[in-house]
């Protein structure tokens, strides 16, 4: 419709169609700004920030004796602070396929039956795959060095190659920062030299190097733990198992894809697996006292009453433990999560019952007679008595 005849249609004058059309939006009234309270003082705000860029708006508000409200006063500050403050871009890190996988300990806020009407929260080993964001996770029963290679191990399997390089923070079982360098333990330098590869020990209180577990950590904590509960560490493991099926086959926001979708490609390229598996978990030797029980981890295990005395091999992994003496298999126990236990195989039990009881009914041997010199003659070699028996005098 022409300008004329929208202005008949309404009744309104023609000029005031020409403004409504040439306006971007309805009309409406805007009354004037009347400024801020802290416009008075923004030029005192700004010369603090020039030499003390960092200075909390707190204090900002004591230089300036501000009796005001402070969130009109913080809100400015947020405003005038970046203007001071130097640039600190985030580096975007790329991994190329194979190369690194970080990992962490994450300990689930949620209390797990261990068994003994014991109740713990055992640490969880999780390893995120650099390329592919494939995450892998499992509980393990302490963060001692035994068990976190034993994890370690169970996980690298699962996956079928070993990543060249493994991240990880300042874990004790693992390594700490002395002097400015790192230093892994002696286990774990062992455990990286029979796979090949490389460890990497992040900087203390860096969680930015390792930001790939740190977000899983989390990823963790609010998708997997809401709405579960758990009978037992074997337990935990099955529905952990279970949603990282799942969720490794989502849609991942930062490659744009699913992390089952570059797994391929990721193994391909990482470290084959060693002909001869690492020695991780457990391993003790110790002569089995008469008690015939053997101590592991603050808990007790029996071993065969036969083989009292002698020397005997103990190791244990995530889910076993096991005695052997000269290569014989002496005792087999599942691993006790509950701590301060003593358990007994009932056979280990009967056993030591009947070799006692053989004690007890066993005759002692018959004794020698054996022949007493008299008192007399004690008397005649020391001179106390003649041969006759008479007293010297």
């Amino acid at each position: 419709m022409p300008i004329r005849a929208i202005a008949r249609k309404l009744g309104v004058g023609r000029n005031t169609v020409r403004r409504a059309l040439e306006a971007e939006g309805p009309p409406k009234y805007v009354r004037a700004s009347k400024g801020s309270i802290v416009d008075a003082v923004e030029s005192q705000i700004r010369q603090l920030l020039v030499s003390w860029p960092d200075m909390p708006a707190t204090v900002i508000a004591e230089r300036i004796g501000w009796g005001r409200s402070m969130t009109v006063l913080k809100d400015r500050v947020r405003e005038l602070r970046p203007l001071y403050l130097p640039p600190d871009p985030a580096s975007r890190t790329s991994y190329q396929p194979g190369e690194v996988a970080q990992c962490d300990l994450w300990f689930p806020p949620v209390d797990v039956p261990l068994g003994f009407g014991q109740w713990g929260r055992p640490p969880v080993l999780v390893m995120v795959s650099g390329y592919s964001r494939w995450i892998s996770a499992r509980m393990i029963p302490t963060r001692q060095s035994p068990d976190l290679l034993a994890g370690h191990w169970v996980l690298i399997q699962r996956l079928g190659a070993v990543p060249k390089t493994l991240v990880w923070d300042n874990e004790s079982a693992v390594g700490q920062w002395r002097g400015g360098r790192p230093q892994l333990t002696t286990a774990m330098n062992a455990f990286r030299g029979s796979l090949g590869i490389r460890v990497i020990q992040c900087r203390p209180a860096d969680p930015e190097a390792k930001g790939l577990v740190e977000r899983a950590n989390g990823y963790l904590e609010t998708s997997f733990l809401p709405g579960r509960s758990f009978t037992s560490p074997d337990d935990f493991n099955t529905q952990l198992d279970d949603w990282l099926t799942k969720a490794n086959q989502r849609h991942h926001r930062r490659i744009e894809c699913r992390p089952i979708d570059r797994l391929a490609a990721d193994v391909a390229a990482m470290v084959e697996l060693p002909p001869v598996a690492p020695q991780v978990g457990w391993h003790q030797a110790t002569r089995l006292p008469r008690d015939y029980y053997v101590r592991l981890n603050a808990n007790d295990y029996s071993v065969h009453p036969s083989v009292i005395g002698r020397l005997i091999e103990i190791t244990a992994d995530l889910e076993q433990v096991r005695a052997t003496c000269a290569g014989s298999l002496v005792a087999r126990h599942q691993r006790c999560w509950a701590a301060h236990q003593t358990i007994t195989a009932p056979d280990h039990d009967q056993v030591a019952r009947d070799l006692r009881r053989q004690q007890t009914t066993t005759k002692p041997p018959a004794m020698t007679e054996v022949q007493q010199r008299k008192l007399t003659d004690y008397d005649r070699l020391f001179g106390l008595t003649d041969e006759a028996g008479q007293v010297a005098i």
